[in-house]
């Protein structure tokens, strides 16, 4: 490993860019700072730049290979002393970066959301800054702000709307100003069971993460059933990995469930 580009890109001693597929780290313009002057993205720094400078690790690949700069997507493993510590798991566990997916890359999405929520509970790093606070789906002004940004909403659904391409999880019965969760016809034909437990949403509360989008008011587009939490998932995160505590950074192990 020679160099660390940011919170979640390295370059490896062959020139290989790699992007830390699954978690995502703070940036400046989290908090409409400028670049450089913003704590959190320094910090998810310098505890990449401890976990992987000078050492060896491994690659492990699922889903796409590449994004769209060219850059390598994997999962990175430190590989020392016959151990297997999971770079996006470390991150993750000890709030230095939030756990999301890009579309054909949301492999090991419940593990990875099982590590941001032990942070979460323990409000480490991000969680204990109220930029990365979750966001009531009700303030669709504040949610159109961070328009671009990825964020977690809560609320309750209103209503659920079915059209020949997509669902809608409505949070208020005016639409098209409020804020709105769209799931596109083959997400919902590549997972049957998630589609059929949507029209049972409707007067409960749920999590979303995603990006924001502007269609008429704010909406995030959801691409795997992972970007939503809904009460008593049957597919809930799985535990979090074995972890070591004797480093300060607290590395865990290789994912529950191997890419």
């Amino acid at each position: 490993m020679t160099r660390v580009i940011d919170g979640e890109t390295i370059i490896l001693d062959d020139g290989k860019v790699v992007r830390l597929i699954g978690a995502l780290a703070p940036r400046a313009r989290d908090a409409n700072a400028a670049a450089g002057a913003w704590p959190p993205e320094g910090d998810t720094i310098k505890a990449l730049s401890d976990l992987v400078l000078a050492k060896k690790i491994k690659l492990a690949y699922a889903g796409r290979r590449t994004d769209r700069y060219g850059r390598t997507l994997a999962h990175v493993f430190l590989a020392d002393r016959g151990r297997q510590d999971w770079v996006q798991g470390t991150l993750l566990a000890n709030g230095y970066a939030r756990a999301y997916g890009l579309s054909e890359s949301f492999v090991c999405a419940r593990e990875l959301l099982a590590h941001e929520a032990e942070a979460q509970r323990k409000r480490l790093g991000l969680w204990s800054n109220g930029i990365y606070r979750t966001i009531p789906a009700d303030h669709a002004g504040e949610l159109m702000k961070q328009r671009g940004k990825y964020v977690r909403v809560t609320g309750t659904v209103v209503s659920v709307g079915r059209t020949k391409g997509a669902t809608y999880l409505n949070f208020s019965n005016d639409w098209q100003t409020d804020f709105t969760a769209r799931i596109d016809k083959k997400v919902l034909a590549a997972n049957p069971a998630f589609d059929r437990s949507l029209d049972s949403l409707t007067g409960k509360t749920v999590v979303l993460r995603g990006w924001i989008e502007r269609r008429n008011g704010p909406l995030i587009d959801i691409a795997d059933p992972s970007q939503l939490d809904m009460p008593e998932a049957a597919d809930a995160p799985a535990n979090v990995s074995e972890r070591n505590s004797t480093s300060p950074i607290q590395p865990v192990r290789l994912p529950a469930d191997p890419i």
